[in-house]
C-alpha cells in the first residue's frame, strides 16, 4: 500500500510518523513545495527576532531523519490531482499513485489588490526565504511598514519590533486582532503598541506604494487613505491566508473555502483526506463548517487522518477555537464562541491602568467564549468550562456580577458536574455495543 503526503509542514510530519509507526511495511511519500528542509512557518517571527537560528525552524533537526523513518521526500509541487487514476500529477510533468492520499497544503498569503505591492522592498512574511530578505531590510532605525495587525501580523510586529526598526502599522478594520476580539480588547492592544513606540493606524488603507522622495531617504512611499504618506525601507504585509486548494479543480474532491472533511478527516473521495489550515470540518459546538488555522488543530487532525489511512477508526472531537498572541509582552487570548451567541449574555471588565481585560459570552448558564487581554491566570479554567460545555447554574449570575471569580465557579461546578455523572442513581441510558472508535 502506498501513502501520499502533499505538504511538508508539521501536519504532512506528523502523519508521516503516525504512518510509519501503525503501517511498517507501507510505501509513504512526503512532498514538499520547497526545497528546504520541513520547517515550521510558526517559527519564522522568532527566527527573525534573532531568538533562533534557521535550523530552530526545522521540525526535525537530524537531517537523515525522514530516509531512517523510510519517508520517500520529493520537492515539488503538486498540479492535480486525479480520484480517478488515483495519481498525484507534479509540476514537472511527473505523476505519483497513491493507494491513500493525504493532502496537507496548508495556507498561502494573500496578496492585497495594492498598486506597488511587487515593488523591490515590499514582501510577505510566510517562508524561509521571505524571512531571509526581510531579515536584510529590517536593520535597527529602519523604517517598516506593516500592513494587517490580525493574528499572524501581530506575531510578525513584534518580531519587527524586536529588531529595533522604526515600526508604523496599518490596519483598515477598526482595531487590533479584528478576527479574534472585540472593539474593547482591540484599543487595548493597541495603547500598549503605542506605549511601545509603534505607531498603529486603524480604520486606514493602503491605497498605493511607490518610490520614495530622496530628500526623505526612504526608496518606498506607502500613502494610507487618512492622507498620510509614510517613507519606508521596507513594507511587510500580513492580510490573511487562503487554503492552498486550487490545484485540485477538477479532482472530484469538494471544497468549499477548503477541502471538505467529516469527523474521520476523510473527503468525499474515499481513501483521500485532509488536514491542517486547508482543511475545512464541521463544528458542532458552533454549528458551522469552518478552518481552524492553529498548530495543534493541524497536528491533531493529522494523526487522525493517519490513523484511519490505515485502518483504524479514529475521529475528531471537535475544531479547538483557541487564539494566543504575545504583543511584547501582553499576553491577549480568546476562546470559543469569543463574538457571543444570539441571545446570550456577557460580562466585561477592563482595568485600562493595568492593561487587563476579560470579557465572558454565555448562551443559557454555559460559558461559550471569551476573550482575556493581560489576565493569564484563568486560561486553564476558561478552555475548561468552554471545551467541556459545563453547566454553571446559579454561578452563571454570579460571574455576570463578577467574572473574576472563575476559579470558584470552576471548582464548584466541575466537582458537582463530576459526582453527578459518578453516583451510583446517574444512568446514562442503555448502549449497544459498537466497534472500537478511537477519539482525537
Amino acid at each position: 500500500m502506498r501513502h501520499v503526503i502533499i505538504g511538508n509542514g508539521p501536519a504532512g510530519v506528523i502523519a508521516a510518523e503516525t504512518l510509519r509507526k501503525h503501517a511498517p511495511d507501507h510505501d509513504i511519500v512526503l512532498i514538499g513545495g520547497e526545497t528546504e528542509q520541513p520547517y515550521s512557518r510558526m517559527a519564522i517571527p522568532q527566527l527573525l527576532a534573532g531568538h533562533i537560528s534557521e535550523t530552530g525552524t526545522y521540525l526535525r533537526r537530524d537531517r537523515d531523519y525522514f530516509s531512517r523513518l523510510r519517508v520517500r521526500m520529493v520537492a515539488g509541487r503538486a498540479e492535480h490531482v486525479s480520484s480517478r487514476t488515483r495519481t498525484v500529477k507534479m509540476e514537472d510533468g511527473s505523476a505519483i499513485e497513491f493507494d491513500r492520499l493525504l493532502i496537507a497544503t496548508g495556507a498561502a498569503p494573500r496578496v492585497p489588490a495594492i498598486p506597488g505591492i511587487g515593488l523591490p522592498g515590499v514582501h510577505p512574511c510566510w517562508t524561509l526565504d521571505d524571512a531571509r530578505r526581510i531579515a536584510r531590510l529590517a536593520k535597527p532605525g529602519a523604517r517598516v511598514v506593516l500592513i494587517g495587525a490580525g493574528f499572524v501580523g501581530c506575531i510578525v510586529m513584534e518580531a519587527l519590533a524586536l529588531r529595533g526598526v522604526r515600526l508604523t502599522v496599518v490596519e483598515r478594520r477598526d482595531r487590533m486582532l479584528p478576527n479574534m476580539m472585540g472593539k474593547g480588547a482591540g484599543d487595548m492592544v493597541q495603547r500598549w503598541c503605542a506605549k511601545k513606540g509603534i505607531d498603529v493606524h486603524t480604520s486606514s488603507r493602503v491605497l498605493a506604494i511607490g518610490a520614495g522622495n530622496p530628500r526623505d531617504g526612504g526608496p518606498l512611499a506607502v500613502r494610507l487613505s487618512n492622507h498620510m504618506q509614510i517613507p519606508a525601507d521596507l513594507v511587510v504585509y500580513s492580510v490573511g491566508t487562503a487554503p492552498n486548494v486550487g490545484f485540485l479543480k477538477g479532482s472530484g474532491i469538494k471544497c468549499l473555502q477548503g477541502v471538505v472533511v467529516d469527523a474521520s478527516m476523510q473527503t468525499n473521495v474515499p481513501g483521500v483526506y485532509a488536514a491542517g489550515d486547508c482543511a475545512e470540518s464541521f463544528d458542532e459546538a458552533s454549528g458551522r463548517s469552518l478552518i481552524a488555522g492553529v498548530q495543534p488543530n493541524a497536528a491533531d487532525q493529522a494523526y487522525c487522518a493517519a490513523l484511519n489511512m490505515t485502518g483504524r477508526h479514529a475521529f475528531q472531537r471537535g475544531v479547538r477555537q483557541i487564539d494566543v498572541v504575545d504583543t511584547l509582552g501582553l499576553i491577549s487570548s480568546s476562546f470559543g464562541n469569543w463574538q457571543g451567541v444570539r441571545g446570550g449574555q456577557w460580562v466585561e471588565m477592563a482595568d485600562e491602568r493595568n492593561f487587563r481585560y476579560l470579557r465572558l459570552e454565555f448562551c443559557k448558564d454555559v460559558l461559550v467564549g471569551c476573550t482575556t487581554v493581560g489576565v493569564t491566570e484563568h486560561a486553564t479554567v476558561l478552555r475548561s468550562l468552554i471545551q467541556h460545555h459545563v453547566h454553571l447554574g446559579e454561578w452563571k449570575d454570579r460571574l455576570l456580577q463578577d467574572p473574576m471569580r472563575l476559579k470558584e465557579a470552576y471548582s464548584a461546578c466541575v466537582e458537582h458536574q463530576y459526582i453527578a455523572q459518578a453516583s451510583a442513581f446517574h444512568h446514562a441510558g442503555a448502549r449497544q455495543p459498537q466497534q472500537m472508535r478511537q477519539a482525537v
